[in-house]
Parts: structure tokens; C-alpha cells; sequence
């Protein structure tokens, strides 16, 4: 006999604002069913179920035949388009400075598709930052735009905005007291650690019972606007795009609690990570949460499902992995885009070089220097006349220029190796000084291996060995003129320079110990140049058309006169 009414379920909204689904049952096994959804509650008076608003609960009532309310669908196919739903990309964007690749004009419909709200976790080195600041210039109007990342990139992220979008006012905020921000803001780009405001401790009295003592409690609460979170929400962002979203990962950290305030309330949302699901996916729940509050019932049943949780007495362990092929099929189908160089290399060349300035902490002391350089130059009266009298004299005040960038700019360098080496990846870099080498080796160590002058012999293959072999040897420190050439280290694709040689030869050569026979993949070839030093200047100077990304390292010397002449007449007043 056909049943009079039909199992059904529609949307609610609770008095706190939260959204759940409503479900009425008719037999026995429905209500089996039911019981299968993590969640759900039961009327007092039984009339009806409710369980909280997400994707998995409604696929679930659909597959088992329940009348769904049109407002559950919608919300249905509002979270399951993947990238594999879009056509073939025919996107065009006004005013974009460079040429996207055909994966990244996917990325940005892929963004536009989901409505400004997408997790962008392609592998590194695919040009995530890029994909976000073009959904950006594809809407002009949409401003502000927040950007938040690690301190060691807001430079780069100005680079980047200044690269592909068109004429944007860029402002970069910086120190622990916020300051006005005048004229109307367009992209304001932050690091976490001065987003947060400052916390203070006060105590709580509760009266005694019955004539008894005081209780006193030692709390702690925020203090308004003493970090740049309250005065971002005032500006009322259009947009904000958090980059290395694992920054966020802890939800007691402050810097996640005022990550989580900033975009609570805004619109469209772009979080960008390169560190894969299946290593901890406890690391990406903010980011889940933040994107899409109703993709999991809640923290304690993704725990549970994803994270294979433990109770060790002292709380719960939740650095663990399960169900991960789930949870990366969850998250595609939804709000993730995730693609490996090894599924778009038909669209990359062998080769991929990128600039990222590093701001100095000891800019007083490098100006200092820069300007007795400036002064021996006047002295010399010239370029020519240096050159005659004393090309050692210029040799060792531009080194010494040298080394204070490269130690000005060795905190940013230390906070992007660290990044890079969170995501799981191994890498290459270079130096020249044996004080950054030694530096290099005590913040790794047990990560990395070095080749330098003092590396011979065996210990020169064993330490190759080990990086090309080893999992937990995620880092090749080499000495360019120890390492640059002779090695083959095709177990990276990513390769930096944090110092720089004379010739442009020496770079050629160092750029092609990943880039031999055996690999499969790209290589990314990054630029660390700390930034308005000599550093730039050299660069300049190894480039003859001034550009890093599309730098000419053939090997060959400039054409007219010597790297240390043409430095000498860049520093001519």
C-alpha cells in the first residue's frame, strides 16, 4: 500500500543563525537511517529529526529517496561543482598585465564558478598567487582586497599585483600599532603575525556560597583594535585572500582567531595552500570550515573520520590521516581545485624563473654602507678612474654590501625555506659565503646536507646520495663554486638562490643540477633579492633586459664591459 505522505526534508534556520535540515520519517528503517547521520537530534515529542546543514547529510537523503525541499538541491549543486564540470576555458579578462596558462584560466573560472569562495591547492610553483589576482582584476569593483600571508612574501605579493592586474593601489601594512589607512583602500596586503590583536589578563570574582570565600579566576580577553584586524573589518573588505592558509591551522593560535574574524561576514573568500590533504588533514579544517561551514557536521566528527583521532589521556591526538581518499574526493567535488605539475606539464616550459624581494632588517646599517660606496665612487671620479686605481678596493666594499643584504633578508629566506619544506617538497639552494651555509645547516639540521669547499671525495656523493635517496632529506645546501656543477639532483624541482655569483655562466650551470636527464617535472628556479640593494643591482647586471622571470642565463658575459665596471656606474652619482 502506497504511503499517504512521503519522507521529506527541508532547510532551517535556528534561532543562532545556524542552518540545519529538517527530516520527517514514516517506517522503522527510515528511521534507521536517520540514526546513520552524524548529528541528528530527535523532536522531544517525536514528530520529526533535525541534523546539521551539509553536503553529505542531504546526498545521503536523496540517495535514500526523501522529497527534497528545493532550497536542500540548490544548495546541493551549489557545493558540487568540481572542475571537471567546467567547458573548455573561453575566459577573458579586461586589463590583465600577463598571459595566463590554460590550468590557471581554469583556476580563476573555477573561483568565479564557485562564487569568489574556492580553496586553490595546486602543487607549488603552479601560480596560486597568480589565479587569485586575476579573479581580483576580473572584478574591479570588488574592493577592498585583503591579502594575508607570511611576512617573507608581502613583497612579492605587491610584485605579483603589480604584474597582473591593472594599475592597482597596493599598500603594504606593517608594524605590531596599526595606523591609518588613508584614501580609499584597494589591495592591502598583511602578514599574520600583526593581524591579531593583543590579549590581557584580568581576574573574575564569583562570590562565595553561603558566606564562604571568593572565587578568583585569572581570564583573558582581546583587546580591541590593538592589532590591524579591527580596523580591516572597519574598511569592510570585498575580498580576502589568505595565502599558505595552513598558517591557520590551530584554532587556539591567535593569529587564527583573528583570521577567522577578519572574513567572518565577507563575501568572497580565496585561500591558497600547496600542502597535501593526505599528510594531516587536521591542518586544512579551518579552511574548510572558514569556506564552507556546512561541509562536516562538525570538528568532532571530521576528527574522527579523516584524522584518525586517539584520546591520549590528555586530550585528543589529531595528527593522524584516515579516509583521506574520501576527504580529497569530498573536497574536489566542492571547494577545492588541486592540480600536480604532472598533469599540466603539456602547458609549462622546462624552466620557470621567479623574483621574490625579501625585506631587510638591518636597513639603517646597509644605507650606511651604500652610502661610503656612493662616496668611494666620487672619489674615484668615475667608473674608469676606479678601475685603474684600485679594482680591489671596489671588489671589497661592494662584498661587504654583499654580505649585509644576505644578512638582512636571512630571516625572510629562513621563514620561505620553512614554508617550502612544509609542503612536503624538497629543495635546492645556493650561496656564496660559508657564514650562510653554516647558518643554513644549524636551522635544518637533520633536513638538509651541504656540498661546500669542505665536502670532498666520498662525503661529496654520500651527501647527493642522500638527498636524491632519503625522504627525510628535504634540503641541498650548495657553495656555487663547490656545488654548481658536476652534481645531478633530479629528486627537486624547486631551486633558489640566495646568494649570487660574478658571471652569469655560474648561475646557467647551478640552474641546471635538478634540470638533468630523469626529470619529469618543471623546474622552479627562485631569485631570493633582498630588496633596493646591490643584490637588485646584480641581478640587473646577470639580466641584460633587467627582468628575473624571463632572464636570459645563457652563460655569456655582458656584452661591454665587466660586471664590476658596469656596478661601479649604477652607484655614479
Amino acid at each position: 500500500m502506497k504511503r499517504a505522505v512521503k519522507n521529506t526534508a527541508v532547510m532551517i534556520r535556528y534561532k543562532s543563525g545556524d542552518f540545519g535540515i529538517k527530516i520527517t520519517t514514516q517506517t522503522r528503517t527510515d528511521v534507521d537511517r536517520v540514526r546513520r547521520l552524524p548529528g541528528r537530534k530527535r523532536d522531544p515529542q517525536g514528530r520529526f529529526w533535525t541534523c546539521p546543514l551539509n553536503v553529505g547529510a542531504i546526498e545521503k537523503l536523496r540517495k535514500w529517496g526523501w522529497d527534497l525541499h528545493p532550497t536542500l538541491i540548490a544548495h546541493l549543486q551549489k557545493n558540487r561543482e568540481s572542475v571537471n564540470d567546467l567547458s573548455e576555458s573561453t575566459l577573458e579578462i579586461p586589463g590583465l598585465g600577463m598571459d595566463l596558462f590554460t590550468y590557471q584560466k581554469k583556476g580563476v573560472e573555477f573561483i568565479e564558478a564557485h562564487r569568489g569562495r574556492a580553496l586553490i591547492a595546486d602543487e607549488m610553483g603552479l601560480g596560486k598567487t597568480a589565479q587569485a589576482l586575476a579573479w581580483c582584476q576580473l572584478h574591479p569593483r570588488k574592493r577592498p582586497v585583503v591579502i594575508v600571508v607570511p611576512a617573507s612574501l608581502k613583497l612579492n605579493w605587491e610584485r605579483e599585483a603589480n604584474m597582473w592586474m591593472d594599475k592597482p593601489k597596493v599598500t603594504i601594512l606593517s608594524g605590531r600599532k596599526p595606523e591609518e589607512i588613508t584614501g580609499a583602500p584597494g589591495i592591502l596586503i598583511i602578514n599574520y603575525d600583526i593581524l591579531a590583536n593583543d590579549f590581557e589578563e584580568y581576574e573574575k570574582v564569583t562570590k562565595g556560597k553561603d558566606g564562604g570565600p571568593d572565587l578568583i579566576e585569572i581570564k583573558t580577553r582581546e583587546v580591541p583594535y590593538t592589532g590591524w584586524v579591527d580596523f580591516l573589518r572597519d574598511l569592510l573588505p570585498k575580498v580576502v585572500i589568505g595565502d599558505e592558509i595552513h598558517y591557520v591551522k590551530s584554532s587556539k593560535a591567535k593569529r587564527t582567531k583573528a583570521f577567522r574574524k577578519l572574513v567572518k561576514g565577507v563575501r568572497h573568500l580565496i585561500l591558497l595552500s600547496g600542502t597535501p590533504i593526505v599528510n594531516r588533514p587536521i591542518e586544512i579544517y579551518n579552511a574548510i570550515q572558514m569556506l564552507s561551514p556546512t561541509m562536516f557536521p562538525n570538528w568532532w566528527y571530521f576528527i574522527h573520520r579523516y584524522c584518525d583521532a586517539k584520546s591520549t589521556g590528555f586530550g585528543m591526538d589529531t595528527s593522524g590521516a584516515s579516509n583521506t581518499e574520501e576527504l580529497h574526493d569530498k573536497l574536489v567535488k566542492t571547494i577545492m581545485i588541486r592540480r600536480l605539475k604532472s598533469e599540466v606539464l603539456k602547458d609549462l616550459p622546462p624552466k620557470l624563473y621567479s623574483f621574490l624581494p625579501i625585506e631587510l632588517n638591518n636597513r639603517g646599517e646597509y644605507r650606511e654602507a651604500e652610502k661610503n660606496f656612493i662616496e668611494f665612487v666620487k672619489r674615484r671620479k668615475g667608473a674608469a678612474a676606479a678601475e685603474r686605481a684600485s679594482n680591489a678596493e671596489a671588489v671589497a666594499q661592494i662584498e661587504a654590501l654583499k654580505q649585509l643584504a644576505v644578512q638582512g633578508k636571512m630571516a625572510g629566506v629562513l621563514e620561505w625555506i620553512r614554508d617550502v619544506l612544509e609542503n612536503g617538497e624538497k629543495l635546492i639552494v645556493f650561496a656564496v659565503h660559508k657564514f650562510v651555509i653554516d647558518r643554513l645547516m644549524k636551522e635544518f639540521k637533520g633536513l638538509a646536507v651541504k656540498v661546500d669547499g669542505s665536502v670532498t671525495g666520498k662525503n661529496r656523493q654520500l651527501a647527493v646520495d642522500k638527498f636524491q635517496n632519503e625522504p627525510q632529506i628535504q634540503l641541498f645546501i650548495g657553495q656555487m663554486q663547490a656545488a654548481g656543477v658536476g652534481i645531478t639532483l633530479t629528486a627537486a624541482h624547486h631551486l633558489a638562490f640566495i646568494e649570487y655569483p660574478w658571471t652569469p655562466g655560474e648561475l646557467a650551470q647551478a640552474s641546471d643540477r635538478p634540470h638533468r636527464i630523469g626529470q619529469a617535472n618543471t623546474v622552479n628556479i627562485y631569485y631570493l633579492l633582498a630588496e633596493a640593494t646591490i643584490e637588485e643591482e646584480i641581478a640587473k647586471m646577470l639580466d641584460k633586459k633587467k627582468t628575473i622571470i624571463n632572464a636570459v642565463l645563457d652563460g655569456k658575459e655582458p656584452e661591454k664591459g665587466s660586471l664590476l665596471m658596469d656596478l661601479i656606474k649604477n652607484y655614479e652619482p
